[in-house]
């Protein structure tokens, strides 16, 4: 666990539609507002999957009104890649492109390698099981990153 808690992060994958809004709601439920996060894709050209909107519902997380966003969208509204202290990479190609986005600024770049679920199972339950393996594999290494939650 690092002795410093960042102030901003930002959590990405491929999409941002799966894994990376499934860290953003579970760092907010167990930090709440101690720092600010966000989160975002590669790309953007998915909405949020019903999976992780199901299995995120299963810890208390609302992701349903969540809109997939792309790095491309953070520029694009004035969201400066430069106000985060920390950028967690759950899959090699967010990783490869927040180093890209990142190689002239002093901002962390941490690889995490969270399973894509998405692929997974052929009946419901067995797709749902998936999810919530990505799911506690974010949380185990949210929990061991960062601590003990937040009290309140």
């Amino acid at each position: 666990m690092a002795d410093h808690f960042p102030s901003s992060i930002l959590f990405c994958c491929d999409h941002n539609s799966v894994r990376s809004p499934l860290a953003e709601g579970l760092m907010k439920k167990l930090y709440g507002q101690r720092a600010y996060v966000q989160s975002a894709g590669v790309r953007n050209d998915r909405e949020i999957d019903g999976f992780s909107v199901a299995v995120g519902a299963e810890e208390g997380i609302e992701l349903e009104r969540h809109r997939a966003r792309s790095f491309e969208d953070m520029a694009d509204w004035g969201d400066d890649l430069s106000g985060y202290d920390l950028i967690i990479a759950l899959s090699p190609a967010s990783q490869r492109h927040a180093l890209e986005l990142t190689r002239f600024a002093h901002i962390a770049v941490e690889y995490w390698p969270i399973m894509d679920p998405s692929g997974f199972g052929e009946t419901r339950e067995a797709r749902l099981d998936a999810y919530r393996q990505a799911r506690q594999q974010i949380k185990d290494k949210i929990l061991a990153r960062f601590g003990p939650p937040t009290e309140g």
